[in-house]
């Protein structure tokens, strides 16, 4: 028999105990390996849930044994028997310490042997676990992951749902809008000529669903953006999408909170405190270098500006004269940790981040110092350099200077990470969460030689900075908010624009001309025009939450069927070419044909 007719599966593999004991069971999956004892076989047979042992003897059973010296690994088969006692127990498994005596054996397909082994944290090579994605998906601890990613999504619409959220789907094929990432855009086959954009974020609609009076939104959202892949990022992703009308922004953190606390609790029995430490965007970068800081260790910079700007060392007063700044983090314990050849390794990784060069300093246990600028500095500098750092015997000190701020931040930024990352200073079971607020209402973008938003156009100015929409865009700070674990942005969102004339300034503020506003957000302004309550919301990246719960290194390891470095998916060989046909359908016509076609 090959089909399943006939017979019925009982329960899963993993859920048999010594309480069932006796009983006439079924059990389906596939052959993780099959030892043959001469009279005796063992198979280890596997579903989603784990294994259990199946036995055959050729002494009671031959036409099974005989059955069962033909399957290999990875054959699809149902075994029906009585569940008996272990001789050879293990607490390996959760089911070590019963089996499956087989008294009927149905193979329902045969397999090839497949191009890795399908076990646990398998050490195979990327490329070969994406092309063959749906045997890498059988590993156990994918399972487990989906398994978790699961969980984590219906805890998300159970909770929302008892706070008064209204689960609502909004549109995959949209309009193409001005401000964020790159678009992916979907020709029209009906509209020749123009072309829907798949969505970044749902921004839009969601907004829109306040102002139809839903109140409370929420979406288990597919998002899309064109845009280089990072160790976080894929062009397509999922968010877990909120929004609330008449909310502040403590009313948003509350809730969020609320949700934070019982994932983590459900899913990993770890216990969050709330509230979350609250943090302003730029106590973030002064302190860290960065809006989305790591808070499980110290490390923090120090600005040092103010001793050098004179000194007669042009790497660091250079930087302060361009207006930049000079800054330190101090490694605690890491003179001894870091000898000289790591210290040039560390010199090229902030080379990365744009950094000219990294200047050090070590305190020696005797109470002296050593340094790589000692020399061109004066006593005194040098002194106050170490106090300043509040150095002790025993610390490395690591110092960046630019004339640009921001290649400061993201190079000691990065760089406190690092060192922490190669003290073994990450533990992956501790969560520290942290809000970061009030962020810049701007950002200028040396690209377009403009001033663009930094999260999105809807974003409301925090009240006392109204006034410097246009005045003062690089002083203006936003009610907008992020979720940050453990160095990762978990989350983010804001308080809403709701009032017209609000809007418009941004839009001018943007470079945008009324017309140019018209055409581009057209609908978007006359809804505002009816009455739009105040509100506010944020987003989840998904794939983020499930790869920090379960400490994967990359969000690919925890979406099912992910894209690589070159936005391509290796299991189906997308993209590719289409035909002619349905390029002449669409009025596309292509100039250059594919280098692989």
């Amino acid at each position: 028999m090959n089909d399943m007719q006939g017979f019925t599966r009982t329960d899963y593999c993993g859920v048999w105990r010594m309480a069932h004991i006796g009983q006439t069971v079924t059990v389906c999956g596939w052959v993780q390996r099959q030892r043959d004892l001469g009279g005796l076989i063992f198979v280890d047979l596997r579903d989603r849930t784990g294994l259990l042992q199946l036995a055959f003897d050729d002494a009671t059973n031959p036409t099974v044994f005989t059955a069962a010296s033909t399957l290999r690994a990875e054959y699809v088969v149902a075994a029906t028997g009585v569940l008996r006692e272990r001789e050879a127990k293990t607490d390996k498994i959760p089911t070590g310490d019963v089996e499956l005596y087989v008294t009927s054996l149905h193979l329902l397909a045969k397999a090839e042997t497949p191009p890795f082994e399908i076990i646990e944290h398998s050490q195979v090579n990327d490329m070969l676990r994406l092309k063959y994605r749906y045997l890498d998906l059988r590993r156990p601890d994918m399972q487990r992951t989906m398994a978790l990613r699961h969980k984590i999504t219906k805890i998300a619409r159970d909770y929302f749902d008892e706070q008064g959220f209204l689960e609502i789907e909004t549109p995959i094929l949209t309009k193409s809008t001005p401000e964020g990432a790159r678009d992916y855009l979907v020709p029209s086959r009906v509209h020749p000529g123009k072309f829907y954009a798949l969505p970044q974020s749902p921004q839009q609609y969601k907004q829109m669903l306040m102002l139809s009076g839903v109140d409370k939104y929420m979406q288990i959202a597919r998002c899309f953006r064109d845009e280089d892949l990072r160790a976080d990022r894929q062009p397509e992703f999922t968010q877990i999408d909120l929004e609330m009308s008449f909310v502040t922004e403590e009313d948003v953190m509350t809730v969020q909170e609320g949700f934070v606390r019982r994932v983590f609790g459900e899913v990993l029995g770890v216990d969050v405190p709330v509230p979350f430490p609250r943090m302003t965007w730029r106590e973030a970068m002064d302190r860290f270098g960065s809006d989305k800081p790591d808070m499980r260790f110290g490390f923090e910079l120090r600005d040092i500006s103010d001793i050098v700007a004179t000194c007669d060392f042009n790497l660091f007063s250079a930087p302060v004269a361009d207006g930049g700044s000079v800054r330190l983090i101090n490694i605690t314990g890491g003179a001894e940790q870091f000898p000289r050849k790591q210290i040039d390794a560390l010199v090229e990784f902030v080379r990365t981040y744009r950094a000219k060069g990294l200047a050090w300093a070590k305190l020696n246990a005797d109470g002296t110092s050593s340094s790589s600028y000692q020399k061109f500095l004066t006593e005194g500098e040098n002194a106050a350099i170490l106090s300043r750092a509040q150095a002790q015997p025993g610390d490395l000190l690591l110092i960046v200077g630019d004339a640009k701020n921001e290649v400061v931040f993201a190079a000691l930024g990065a760089l406190r990470c690092e060192c922490a990352k190669r003290l073994n200073l990450l533990n992956k079971e501790e969560y520290r969460f942290l809000w970061v607020t009030e962020f810049p209402m701007f950002e200028f973008s040396e690209e377009e030689n403009r001033f663009v938003a930094m999260h999105h156009p809807f974003t409301a100015p925090m009240d006392e900075d109204v006034d410097k929409l246009e005045s003062d865009r690089a002083g203006c700070r936003a009610k907008a908010y992020d979720i940050v674990l453990n160095g990762t942005e978990l989350g983010g969102g804001s308080i809403r624009i709701h009032d017209p004339e609000t809007q418009q300034a941004m839009f001018r503020a943007l470079g945008f001309s009324p017309d140019e506003a018209q055409t581009r957000f057209g609908y978007f302004i006359d809804a505002f025009r009816y009455g739009a309550p105040p509100h506010g919301g944020l987003a989840y990246g998904l794939d983020r939450l499930v790869m920090l719960m379960t400490g994967a290194q990359s969000i690919r390891d925890v979406i099912p069927f992910p894209k690589v470095q070159n936005a391509s998916e290796p299991m189906t060989s997308s993209p590719d070419v289409v035909d002619k046909t349905q390029l002449d359908e669409l009025s596309i016509s292509v100039s250059t044909p594919p280098e692989d076609a």
